[in-house]
């Protein structure tokens, strides 16, 4: 079993858009159950099929496989639960660490969230000065959540 600990913030304002090039990416989920999701991810050419678990702080079980882009796009058209999840990520390195910063599209378009992945949950990390409140905590911030109630509806 993989894990994953994330912690995500709000970004600030976009001066880090000049330290990286974003990448497309659509997600949509099978399942996006706050006990389980399961998640088809397309970015650039690669496709995955990802399932997590409950979250627990900043941590929870990850799966990641890698699946044929078509059948992730099929997935994402027909299976997916609506509206997609789409955005730009841009993965920034800062102080020996990745920030990854996600730009929304469509109904979540405004949204702009910073996330950073630990080996532990007490690992320390600097701030970059463009990165700004906490809200690994706040549900609405998760991807699964802005399937069922987008940003352009808070």
């Amino acid at each position: 079993m993989g894990i994953e600990i994330e912690r995500k913030f709000l970004v600030l304002d976009d001066s880090w858009k000049k330290l990286a090039d974003g990448v497309f990416l659509r997600q949509g989920y099978l399942s996006s159950a706050p006990e389980r999701t399961v998640r088809v991810r397309s970015e650039g050419n690669r496709a995955f099929l990802t399932i997590k678990g409950k979250t627990v702080g900043a941590t929870r079980g990850e799966w990641e496989y890698p699946i044929p882009p078509e059948d992730a796009r099929d997935l994402l058209d027909r299976l997916c639960e609506q509206p997609l999840i789409e955005k730009y990520r841009y993965r920034i390195p800062y102080q020996g660490m990745t920030w990854e910063v996600d730009e929304f599209l469509g109904v979540n378009a405004g949204l702009v969230v910073a996330e950073i992945e630990l080996e532990s949950e007490g690992q320390t990390f600097v701030k970059p000065e463009w990165v700004g409140v906490e809200v690994t905590d706040d549900s609405r911030y998760f991807n699964a959540s802005l399937v069922r109630r987008p940003f352009s509806e808070w």
